[in-house]
């Protein structure tokens, strides 16, 4: 197999997952490249060292800046907050990697269209980490839908439902908190967690024609870890939206944290 060297930008919950999806996938599908764990890039030096040492990076970096333009990384994987993916994914591009980045793809739109265009332009393979559909179940699925064993689809319904945040206690922003503020985050459970709903419903289901959605933030105020102030919480609790497909049928998705 050729080698495909990955440069890592982030060390949190999904970098040690994607660390860890790389290290076993080859034990799972047939491959035409090893991915070979080159880099790992974080702000904290002693951290990042010590995450390289026990997930088998071979260097460290700690700006992502001089990760993406290494002759020696292939990938750049993004699994930092939001609010850095824009920047990372559009100077990767430029320095011609490919890139794999973490869901949301950005915090608004606007800022997901610059990211589009850039790897348009610059014409790398490029991809979200959209990973429910690798999920077994949701390919028998696919496999089942495509084939016409289900006849013609009238309802579907997706939930992704968590209770992590329903303390009022629990502070906001930060490190490990950042996806309860709105200035990283861009948005809450929507853009975190009805994401992957909305992305498998596209793939098994086909283009969304209509929606009509509400959202509420159930904790209003929330002390904030970096200032030390109790502010206001400007990222939804909750989401609910009604749709239709561009088949027909209707749709029911709710998430909540």
């Amino acid at each position: 197999m050729k080698p495909l060297n990955i440069g890592m930008v982030g060390y949190g919950f999904m970098g040690r997952a994607h660390a860890n999806a790389f290290r076993k996938v080859g034990h799972f599908f047939d491959l035409a490249y090893e991915p070979v764990l080159t880099a790992l890039c974080a702000r904290n030096a002693d951290k990042a060292k010590a995450f390289a040492a026990k997930w088998g990076f071979a260097s460290v970096e700690t700006d992502w800046r001089k990760l993406v333009t290494r002759p020696d990384i292939d990938l750049v994987d993004i699994c930092s907050p939001n609010d850095t993916h824009l920047e990372i994914a559009a100077a990767a591009a430029k320095a011609g990697k490919m890139i794999l980045c973490e869901k949301p793809l950005a915090r608004d739109g606007k800022e997901g269209a610059r990211m589009v265009a850039a790897v348009e332009k610059a014409g790398v393979p490029n991809m979200v980490w959209y990973n429910y559909r690798r999920i077994p179940a949701v390919t028998l699925a696919k496999q089942l839908i495509d084939e016409g064993r289900l006849g013609r689809i009238f309802h579907y319904r997706a939930q992704f439902l968590q209770d992590w945040t329903i303390s009022p206690e629990l502070p906001q922003g930060g490190q490990g908190l950042w996806r309860l503020d709105a200035k990283v985050a861009g948005s809450g459970v929507t853009g975190d967690l009805l994401a992957h709903c909305i992305d498998t419903a596209l793939w098994l289901n086909g283009s969304i024609a209509k929606v009509s959605a509400m959202t509420e933030t159930f904790i209003k105020e929330r002390k904030h870890n970096l200032t030390g102030k109790v502010e206001k919480v400007g990222i939804d609790d909750a989401c609910a939206f009604l749709a239709r497909f561009g088949n027909g049928s209707l749709a029911t998705f709710e998430s909540t944290r």
